[in-house]
């Protein structure tokens, strides 16, 4: 029989160090999370929830949903500094995000535009891909104080939650991902740093979106 999840937590929370990442081909990034209905003590949720941005700042990385970490909850923490080039700034919509909690998120488009970028994942190392994304999307959610949150999101915020989501929903970037794009990091580097990555699609042989 599967451990309680407030035993499965304690546990990881033992581990020293960082939380480790569950790396690709782990079911629990395959299988779509739990709601949370309150199933942790509040102090083991808001030690689970430090652990958690503890280990998104240690990858590093801008959002890491509670299955990453093996725990299937719907539950993802996002933060980003956005330390970027102007000039991918503006082309990606790439803004400040503050620390936040995202408890159950759902979205939906708010629009029908999409744009497509280059994109990575703590869970498949050393790799990106395009993914054409909801340019805008309506946020349904509620924060760890269980406090509703309902709200539109643009450009790379609304990038992150969707990421995000998709990995509570049992989804990776891949799933979603233009595959003749596929690159490793060094690559992206080397020759795709571009803002954009439409000299990597005339190089690669992919499609962009109209929006994108």
């Amino acid at each position: 029989m599967p451990a309680p999840l407030g035993a499965l937590v304690e546990e990881l929370l033992e581990t020293p160090g960082p939380l480790p990442i569950v790396a690709a081909g782990d079911p629990v990034l395959r299988r779509p999370a739990m709601p949370y209905e309150g199933q942790l003590p509040g102090p083991l949720l808001a030690r689970l929830l430090t652990a958690m941005r503890e280990a998104m700042h240690a990858a590093p990385g801008v959002g890491l949903a509670a299955p990453q970490v093996g725990i299937p909850l719907r539950i993802a923490v996002v933060e980003d500094p956005a330390e970027v080039a102007e000039e991918v700034r503006d082309a990606r919509g790439r803004v400040p995000q503050p620390f936040r909690v995202l408890v159950n998120p759902s979205y939906e488009p708010a629009g029908a535009a999409r744009a497509a970028f280059f994109e990575g994942c703590l869970s498949v190392p050393g790799w990106q891909a395009v993914v054409a994304r909801y340019a805008r999307i309506r946020l349904r959610a509620e924060d760890e104080h269980g406090r509703r949150v309902d709200e539109e999101c643009a450009g790379w915020p609304a990038r992150i939650v969707q990421h995000e989501t998709d990995h509570l929903d049992g989804m990776l970037y891949l799933d979603r991902a233009e595959l003749r794009s596929l690159t490793s990091q060094q690559a992206l580097v080397d020759r795709w740093a571009q803002p954009t990555p439409h000299t990597a699609a005339r190089a690669l042989g992919f499609s962009l979106p109209v929006d994108g």
